[in-house]
């Protein structure tokens, strides 16, 4: 991923939500969790249906009890043809 993409993910969200964007030549879609990170990236080509086929991310977040993140970094999971 790129550091423009990271840019976007770095970001806080409307909890539980799916975020959909363009950028540049491709798609991202994004869920976020219960305080709004984002935990799960779909990057690639959108079809009509909102289809994205590419690549899927999950992200690795781990916290202390305190609420500090002690581990995060984003995991490629592979090729995906997902509608989210």
């Amino acid at each position: 991923m790129g550091k423009d993409v990271y840019k976007v993910l770095e970001k806080t969200y409307e909890p539980d939500t799916v975020i959909e964007r363009k950028m540049g030549r491709y798609d991202l879609a994004f869920k976020t969790d219960d305080f709004g990170r984002p935990i799960l990236l779909f990057v690639g080509k959108a079809d009509d249906s909102g289809k994205i086929k590419g690549e899927r991310f999950a992200r690795r977040l781990v916290t202390d009890p305190s609420g500090k993140v002690i581990k995060d970094h984003w995991d490629n999971k592979g090729k995906t043809d997902s509608n989210r």
